[in-house]
């Protein structure tokens, strides 16, 4: 079985506003958590199904966009494949807090994408 989708992260350049239209929209519930090195990041429970996550734009002049996260069993092994087969590093493996590890790739088609390791995988 393949890797599947396990978080799904708004990135936005007005968080208030966009926790006011989801909120409404889609009656998830927000739950703001305190991000390491400061800030909050709210969590988007959405009772069945993956969930996810909204946090400012921290790319200046880029557009609110989605990013998909996929689970993998090793995150560095995963961006050194993404990477053999001609994918691009965005933002290379990182740790995130106590939670797991991280890293953004754009595919050839230039395409991005995250890539997940919960902590003690």
């Amino acid at each position: 079985m393949g890797n599947p989708f396990v978080h799904v992260e708004l990135h936005t350049n007005d968080v208030k506003r966009a926790r006011e239209f989801y909120s409404k929209l889609f009656e998830w519930k927000l739950k703001d958590e305190p991000m390491p090195g400061g800030g909050a990041y709210t969590m988007i429970e959405v009772g069945t199904g993956t969930g996810g996550g909204m946090t400012i734009n921290q790319a200046p002049g880029t557009p609110s966009h989605w990013m998909a996260y996929v689970g993998v069993d090793d995150v560095r092994a995963s961006t050194k494949k993404a990477k053999d087969l001609g994918a691009k590093v965005v933002v290379d493996v990182m740790e995130v807090g106590e939670h797991g590890t991280m890293s953004v790739i754009t595919d050839p088609t230039g395409a991005a994408i995250a890539m997940w390791q919960p902590k003690g995988k």
